[in-house]
């Protein structure tokens, strides 16, 4: 076999080694630390990736954008971010530990006003007046230290004037499924959760609510990011790539996210 010969072998078989290696990276575990408001529609982003990806494995841990920032400056072990409010992201690449050109929007998160069907407030006629009906005696909220959905609840009742008046009556949620839970089994009379949350899952159709205004709180911004010491970074950001992807930007808009790219 001649040098040439030799050269063109080789690299044909290296070829042959990099197209197939795609199938084998897509068998690889994405592991994802999410907001809670992504459970219902990244449950579905993730089936239908897993889908046309066989032997693809995302595994989803849900909580508080902020708590999950504090854990990942730690190098807390995930693969990617996804936070409802994409200044967690974006800090983790200004410190070095997100990759900065995966940094990305993936959607505009809502903010309603919620209670149960059997509750006798007609919160989607009465909007934020509905907080100072006689039977509110607690308000549930996403604490605005660490979730974003709280910091525009605030944000919005304080807009109205109402923040002072209510300031006994708030219970705060570690999260926002668990703000939604304080409202829907009564913990609370009426709660501040988020639209993604009421259009599926346990929430759908068992309540009613009001939006509030995007124009009375800051855009609830949510976005993601790869970090740098990801297992599969190939296989990470395949995921986020279908995210961004038209496919994946009408699943998240179906939840209530409207689409906004970086």
């Amino acid at each position: 076999m001649t040098m040439r010969s030799l050269f063109q072998s080789l690299a044909i078989k290296f070829f042959g080694l990099y197209c197939c290696s795609g199938i084998q990276l897509q068998a690889q575990t994405v592991r994802v630390a999410a907001a809670s408001d992504l459970r219902w529609a990244l449950e579905d982003v993730r089936t239908v990736f897993e889908k046309e990806h066989p032997g693809a494995k995302i595994t989803v841990t849900y909580g508080s954008s902020g708590n999950f920032h504090a854990q990942l400056i730690n190098q807390a072990p995930f693969d990617l971010f996804l936070s409802a409010d994409v200044g967690y992201p974006t800090n983790l690449v200004e410190r070095g530990l997100g990759v900065k050109d995966s940094l990305f929007i993936y959607g505009i998160g809502r903010v309603v006003l919620w209670v149960p069907k059997a509750s006798p407030i007609a919160v989607e006629k009465l909007g934020l007046a509905a907080l100072k009906q006689p039977s509110v005696k607690k308000i549930a909220l996403a604490n605005p230290k660490h979730a974003p959905y709280g910091r525009a609840a605030e944000s919005a009742v304080r807009k109205a004037g109402l923040w002072d008046e209510l300031k006994d009556k708030w219970v705060l949620g570690e999260n926002i499924s668990q703000t939604a839970q304080f409202t829907q089994t009564g913990a609370a009379d009426i709660g501040f959760i988020a639209l993604s949350l009421v259009t599926a899952g346990p929430l759908k159709d068992q309540g009613r609510w009001w939006m509030v205004p995007q124009e009375d709180h800051p855009l609830i911004e949510q976005g993601g990011v790869i970090l740098t010491w990801a297992q599969d970074p190939v296989a990470a950001r395949a995921f986020r790539d279908f995210m961004m992807s038209l496919r994946g930007l009408e699943i998240m808009k179906r939840y209530g996210f409207s689409r906004k790219a970086m």
